[in-house]
C-alpha cells in the first residue's frame, strides 16, 4: 500500500535504512516498483540525487511545454475564431434518435439464455464499438454543442478530461479489449500532462482542477502524480472556506474562465477528494459535501453538471478511492439517487441509469433497485451497432457568454463508457 506522501516517506526512510537508501540511489525507479506494487511508464526516467556537506543541488522545474508565442496565442485565444477552431476537430454529425419502446427493451433480453449473458453480450459489443471512437493515441471524443443555439454547428472534441472521465467508468471491466483501450488512454493523458502534473480542457482556458484530478487518478503511476508534485498547487487554489476552486489562475494565463468562474463545483471538489485522500486539507470540502447531501441542497448546486446523479456519483466514488469518508452519507444518498426513478421504477435515460446503478454498487446498495430492469433497461437502449445514444454529460447550462452560447458536451461514446461500467456491475451483482 502506498503511504499518502511518498516524497516524505522515501526520504523518511533512506534516513533510517542505509540499505533501502543505497537500492534507492542505484536504482529508484526498480526499487519504487518493487517496494510499492506499482508500475512507473518505461518512457519516463527516474533519478534520485543524495546531497552531501560538500554538494548541494538545485533541480530546475522542466521547461515550459509551450513557448511564450504559444502561451501568447492561446491568452488572447477566445477571441479569435481560428485559433478556437484549432481546439475543435471535424465537424460532428446530428444527434441520432433515442426513442426506444419498453416491449423492445423487453423483447432484447428475454431472447437470451440469461440476464448475466444477456449482459456480457452487451459489454462486448459495447467495447467493439467504444474501440472504434478512441483513435490510436488513446485519445476518447466527444461533442461540442449549443444547448441555446441548435443552429451552431457541432464539433468533435479531444480533451484530457474526456479520456480520464470515460476511462475511470471502463477500468472496472476485466475484459481485454477494454483493458486495452484502458492502457492506450493512459499513454494520451500522460502526453498532455503539464508540469508539476497539471491538465487543461482546451488550450485557451487555464488548466482546471477537474481535469487534473481526474486525469492524477488515471495515471496514478506517473511519477509527478505517484510523488504528489501537483498538491502543493492544488492545495493553493482553495477558497476562504476551504474548498476547492475549478480554475488554477496564473498571470500569464488565460482569462476567459473569470466571466463565468464558478467558485466551488460540487463534483469537482469531490473528484479532488478522491485524490487527495482524508487529510486536514480536504475536511472543509468533505463537511461542505456531507451538509448539503444531508439538507438535499446539492441538486441542483453544480453549473457544469447538470444532472443531479453526477454529483451522487462523484462522492460514491470518492468513498471507493478513500474509504473512511462520507460512510454516515450512505442511507441519504441512497435515498436521494432512488428519488431520481420515475413511478415505473426507471431512471430518466441511459447515462442517468448507468451512473446511478453504479453510484449505488459503490455504496453497497444495489439490493435497493430491480437490478433486472436496470439492466434491461441499459440493454435495450443499445443500438445494433454497440452504441447508446448521446445523452448531455457535462457543460455550463445556466450562462450566456459571448457568441458561444450555453455549451453542452456529449457523445455516444462517453454514454457508452458509464453503461459498460454499471453493466459490469450489475452482473457482478448477479454472480
Amino acid at each position: 500500500m502506498k503511504p499518502k506522501d511518498l516524497n516524505r516517506f522515501l526520504i523518511d526512510r533512506a534516513h533510517e535504512d542505509d540499505e533501502f537508501r543505497d537500492r534507492l540511489l542505484k536504482a529508484p525507479k526498480a526499487t519504487i516498483e518493487s517496494e510499492f506494487d506499482v508500475e512507473i511508464p518505461d518512457n519516463h526516467e527516474l533519478v534520485v540525487h543524495e546531497e552531501s556537506y560538500a554538494v548541494t543541488h538545485v533541480v530546475l522545474p522542466p521547461r515550459d511545454k509551450y513557448s511564450k508565442a504559444e502561451r501568447e496565442e492561446a491568452r488572447k485565444g477566445v477571441g479569435s475564431l481560428e485559433f478556437l477552431r484549432k481546439t475543435l476537430h471535424d465537424p460532428a454529425p446530428p444527434m441520432r434518435s433515442v426513442e426506444i419502446s419498453d416491449s423492445k427493451i423487453r423483447r432484447n433480453v428475454v431472447s437470451q439464455r440469461s440476464l448475466a449473458a444477456a449482459c456480457r453480450d452487451s459489454i462486448s459489443k459495447g467495447l467493439v464499438y467504444l474501440n472504434s471512437t478512441v483513435d490510436p493515441n488513446g485519445a476518447w471524443h466527444c461533442i461540442r454543442f449549443n444547448v441555446a443555439k441548435p443552429e451552431i454547428p457541432r464539433h468533435y472534441e479531444r480533451p484530457p478530461f474526456i479520456s480520464a472521465f470515460c476511462a475511470l467508468a471502463l477500468a472496472c471491466s476485466n475484459e481485454k479489449l477494454a483493458q486495452s483501450i484502458y492502457r492506450r488512454t493512459k499513454r494520451y493523458i500522460a502526453d498532455t500532462i503539464e508540469y508539476p502534473g497539471l491538465w487543461r480542457y482546451y488550450r485557451h482556458l487555464p488548466n482546471d482542477l477537474d481535469s487534473t484530478s481526474l486525469c492524477s487518478l488515471v495515471l496514478n503511476t506517473h511519477p509527478w502524480t505517484l510523488l504528489r508534485r501537483n498538491v502543493a498547487t492544488i492545495l493553493r487554489n482553495r477558497d476562504e472556506n476551504g474548498l476547492f476552486l475549478t480554475w488554477i489562475h496564473t498571470d500569464d494565463d488565460p482569462e476567459v474562465v473569470s466571466p463565468f468562474r464558478i467558485e466551488a463545483d460540487p463534483v469537482v471538489n469531490a473528484n479532488l477528494i478522491a485524490y487527495l485522500g482524508d487529510r486536514s486539507e480536504t475536511k472543509e470540502a468533505q463537511r461542505w459535501l456531507t451538509g448539503s447531501i444531508t439538507d438535499g441542497s446539492l441538486v441542483g448546486a453544480s453549473k457544469w453538471y447538470p444532472d443531479p446523479v453526477a454529483v451522487f456519483y462523484a462522492i460514491s466514488r470518492a468513498m471507493v478511492f478513500v474509504p473512511t469518508i462520507f460512510q454516515q452519507l450512505r442511507p441519504k444518498l441512497i435515498e436521494q439517487i432512488l428519488d431520481l426513478r420515475d413511478r415505473s421504477g426507471r431512471f430518466q435515460n441511459a447515462l442517468q441509469t448507468a451512473q446511478a446503478v453504479s453510484a449505488l454498487y459503490n455504496i453497497e446498495s444495489l439490493n435497493e433497485i430491480d437490478v433486472s430492469l436496470q439492466l434491461e433497461t441499459i440493454i435495450g437502449m443499445q443500438r445494433d451497432d454497440g452504441s447508446w445514444p448521446e445523452i448531455l454529460a457535462f457543460g455550463d447550462q445556466s450562462l450566456n457568454w459571448g457568441p458561444f452560447g450555453q455549451i453542452g458536451h456529449a457523445s455516444e461514446s462517453v454514454t457508452g463508457a458509464f453503461c459498460v461500467e454499471a453493466l459490469e456491475r450489475l452482473v457482478e451483482h448477479l454472480g
